[in-house]
């Protein structure tokens, strides 16, 4: 109970600075000493409630035309990904995946990309990969904190896309896990509730902390998610 507490305090903490983060750093680490089938769903509870406090409290600065591009795309890589759930390995794909996001993370680390905004056309692969990679592993948020950070440049801005994004996405999970009848344990909705209130008191932290970060840190702190996901892409590649 005191390791899980902590690893939803820091997973939340950093939620609330950037917006996600939360499963990338809150699922592999639970799921060592807890069942995926508990873990999983509980997660998509308090990330999905994260995504409704972030995103409602800061609701006029989501950058819905960004959203809307994606959400299409998205949803077309859910089913790509379902399809490719039941025909192949996901060990090389889990590895080119992870090798791609930890470029990405090495750049936003040392700042080294341009300061031009990439081009509305990658929100189709970037949405596509994210949307599949999601279906078939439950981490495809990379693809699209790389675009986004791609597009949008004030800090504010770019953390209330995220949850509104990520509200959008787990709104579909949430059905489709009614449907699959992982929502319907109780003791997953007990334990949604007793870490409800350590939650909100990390996003609440967390959100005080984004406040005193400048752009700079900002970048950094989106590249070492990056970097934190992409190893634990390759550990679970290595693990499938």
């Amino acid at each position: 109970m005191a390791a899980m507490a902590a690893i939803l305090l820091a997973a939340y903490f950093i939620r609330g600075i950037t917006g996600f983060g939360s499963g990338l750093i809150s699922v592999p680490l639970l799921a060592l000493f807890l069942p995926l089938k508990f873990v999983v769903p509980m997660i998509l509870l308090l990330d999905f409630t994260a995504s409704v406090v972030i995103g409602g409290l800061h609701f006029k600065r989501v950058k819905w035309d960004e959203i809307g591009v994606l959400i299409p795309f998205g949803v077309a890589g859910v089913v790509l990904g379902t399809s490719l759930l039941v025909s192949l390995p996901p060990g090389p794909m889990l590895i080119a995946l992870a090798g791609f996001v930890f470029v990405f993370a090495v750049r936003s680390l040392f700042n080294i990309h341009g300061e031009k905004p990439v081009s509305r056309v990658w929100a189709a692969p970037a949405a596509l990969t994210g949307g599949t990679v999601g279906a078939l592993f439950g981490t495809g948020g990379p693809p699209y904190v790389i675009y986004l950070s791609h597009r949008i440049r004030d800090k504010s801005d770019l953390r209330a896309t995220f949850s509104a994004l990520f509200f959008t996405e787990g709104l579909t999970r949430i059905v489709s896990f009614l449907l699959a009848g992982l929502l319907m344990t109780a003791k997953v909705w007990i334990a949604y509730f007793a870490a409800l209130p350590l939650v909100l008191g990390a996003l609440y932290l967390g959100g005080r902390a984004h406040v005193g970060l400048s752009q700079a840190q900002m970048t950094r702190l989106v590249g070492v998610l990056l970097l934190v996901s992409s190893v634990s892409l390759l550990f679970k590649a290595l693990n499938v």
